[in-house]
């Protein structure tokens, strides 16, 4: 018997000794960081409502209760039973019974009526039918990727219910050595912007933290190939960590899987599946091209099929030693700064991702209170010592003068959004600013993948500020939902009736100028000196935003991403740049982050910045905090222990 069956076969005996006698414990299992435990008397674990907590505290273990299949009432009297208890109000849109598991997926407009208070709803449920009740919410707005994602994840339960088992049986396995050390090695977004990638080891493990591409750079990517990572084959990697979706974070992730890795993946959940549709747009942009991709479909689907979703906040096992907790970054959707607690007490890390201190109109600002840090590795993207944006009303305040000019002149405003993040946010401002009265009532129209992207906001509120959250909650409030709104279904047609219409505002993909439908509404708008481009998102160096951003009004276009014809267009519509929209902290945001730590790191790692904002940020912090601060280059490896 192995390590684990026995340390499985104890725990079962623990559990039959502390819960009541007629309760029949048939199987404990590991499923990914959950321990797993089958009963045939699910309704009278359910009546107990403390036991599960008592056992998780005892076993210090996450626990899922699930019945024997003996126990199973019929799916057919269970459903009349479910649909009795849940309040009409709940708005049910499908019951989804999972026999193998005992689980019924519920998917509801409103989650927390089929919930109920503090559980008791779930937990009534389950007395009923004997059935572990599953909770999910139906989109707001419909969404193909949420869809898409729940539904492959469906037909492919029983594979991913293997794949959780294997990866529960690895996370509990013995440890095997006696050494202690903690080492990150940088793989990339190091005195640069993009390729996020980091290895994270100690004697037991190894788990990589990003693997994106650099934007403007193609060709760029992680340096994957050393011993540290894949260099010694991908099954060296024990884990890996995303956070956040943006491309320079996770577009080569599903590249692992390629290469063999068939290990997890942790993220939120709504990270997962910005994670799929920015993956995909990232193949269809790549073949429109005429770009070999680095990896097809098939490893995109691997990559979610992979994918363990945790909550900001959950305490979770990843390795014999090493735990993960993601908490809010406040930079996009789901978003995370991921501490890893290494060991009994030995070490702890924590990984920034990309960060935005202050409150937002769609996010609650970066979270930094951890019960430990010893080391940060913090994103410097606006580090350097002039990086100081705009306050956000004064941002605002700009962005309405400028609509208000155009449109004053007949003109259109073209704002180039990265879809996710600074497109939800920019429409807030545009809504509340058109309610209130400021800006006059024109069709905003979306276009490239904004709309579905906000669609998967929409089905996340619990991860957006209060305000947005509860609006949201009301379905004839919801602001994305505002009657200006107009999704553009990518027609050329469409594109070209609006550009011949009257003022009007458009956001529009890429956010930096480096692809997408934003090169066919500058072929349609850019001649029109009373129109107006308006960049309200960072602009790495090299990209074609950042150029235009510095003077050029000469530009290439073709093929939707400007290569390709070798045709050139000349801008005459005015550029402005409204900063205090960006998602990331600015230089002072950074710096308060650090500040207010509680206790502060003793070492920080600046990274994913420019030279001199790395470099900036790391002097400033050292003088200003006393601590020892590096900005280091790709290809360094550090120790800790």
């Amino acid at each position: 018997m192995s390590a684990v069956e026995k340390r499985l076969e104890e725990m079962k005996a623990e559990i039959t000794n502390e819960v009541p006698n007629d309760i029949t414990i048939t199987q404990v299992t590991y499923e990914g960081p959950e321990l797993v435990i089958y009963t045939r008397d699910p309704k009278k674990f359910a009546q107990n409502g403390d036991l599960i907590r008592r056992l998780a505290s005892q076993l210090r273990k996450r626990i899922t209760v699930r019945p024997d299949p003996a126990a199973l009432s019929s799916p057919k009297a269970a459903r009349k039973e479910i649909t009795s208890i849940i309040p009409e109000e709940a708005g049910v849109t499908g019951l989804d019974f999972h026999h193998d598991t005992g689980e019924v997926v519920i998917e509801a407009e409103k989650p927390g009526m089929v919930i109920g208070k503090h559980g008791a709803t779930l937990r009534e449920i389950t007395q009923k039918v004997g059935w572990t009740p599953e909770v999910v919410r139906t989109p707001p707005i419909e969404s193909s990727t949420v869809q898409n994602v729940r539904n492959f994840l469906k037909q492919e339960r029983e594979e991913r219910r293997d794949i959780l088992e294997r990866v529960g049986r690895q996370i509990h396995r013995e440890e095997m050595s006696d050494d202690e050390y903690v080492r990150i090695t940088t793989l990339g977004c190091c005195r640069e912007v993009g390729r996020a990638a980091f290895i994270l080891s100690t004697p037991e493990t190894r788990v990589l933290i990003d693997c994106g591409d650099k934007p403007g750079a193609e060709g760029e990517v992680p340096y994957l190939q050393v011993p540290e990572a894949l260099g010694a084959g991908a099954s060296n990697i024990d884990a890996v960590v995303l956070t956040h979706a943006h491309l320079d974070h996770s577009a080569l992730i599903p590249l692992l899987f390629k290469y063999g890795y068939d290990g997890p993946i942790y993220t939120t959940e709504p990270s997962r599946d910005l994670m799929g549709l920015l993956q995909l747009d990232y193949l269809d942009v790549a073949a429109k091209e005429g770009r070999t991709p680095p990896y097809d479909s098939e490893m995109v689907r691997e990559a979610i099929k992979h994918t363990i979703p945790l909550e900001y906040g959950d305490v979770t096992d990843i390795a014999p030693d090493i735990k993960l907790t993601l908490h809010n970054a406040g930079h996009i959707l789901g978003s995370s700064i991921c501490h890893f607690h290494i060991g009994d007490g030995l070490y702890n890390v924590a990984f920034s991702g990309d960060i935005h201190y202050d409150d937002t109109r769609l996010f609650n600002g970066a979270v930094n209170d951890f019960p430990r840090v010893e080391t940060l590795v913090l994103e410097s993207t606006y580090g350097g010592r002039n990086d100081y944006q705009t306050d956000q009303k004064d941002s605002e305040r700009k962005l309405k003068r400028v609509i208000n000019d155009t449109i004053d002149e007949d003109g259109k405003v073209l704002i180039p959004a990265f879809a996710v993040g600074r497109s939800q946010e920019i429409m807030l401002v545009l809504e509340e600013a058109m309610r209130e009265g400021e800006i006059p009532e024109v069709p905003i129209h979306l276009d490239g993948m904004i709309w579905e992207a906000t669609a998967i906001h929409s089905t996340y509120p619990e991860y957006l500020r209060d305000g947005v959250r509860d609006r949201i909650f009301h379905e004839d409030e919801n602001p994305f939902l505002a009657d200006q709104f107009n999704h553009i279904d990518g027609g050329e047609e469409e594109r070209q009736d609006v550009a011949d219409g009257g003022p009007c505002i458009i956001l529009s993909t890429s956010g930096m100028i480096e692809g997408g439908p934003i090169f066919s509404w500058l072929e349609h708008v850019g001649p029109d000196p009373n129109s107006t481009l308006t960049f309200v998102g960072y602009q790495a160096q090299g990209t074609l935003g950042r150029r235009i951003q510095n003077g050029w009004d000469e530009i290439p276009i073709g093929n939707d991403n400007g290569r390709g014809r070798g045709d050139t267009l000349t801008l005459r519509m005015n550029v402005e740049v409204v900063d205090g929209f960006s998602g990331h902290a600015d230089r002072q945001g950074l710096e308060n982050f650090v500040k207010t730590m509680n206790p502060r790191p003793e070492k920080i790692l600046c990274v994913h910045g420019d030279e001199s904002s790395v470099q900036d940020l790391s002097s400033s912090l050292y003088h200003d905090f006393n601590m020892r601060t590096f900005a280091p280059k790709n290809l360094e490896t550090f120790r800790f222990v």
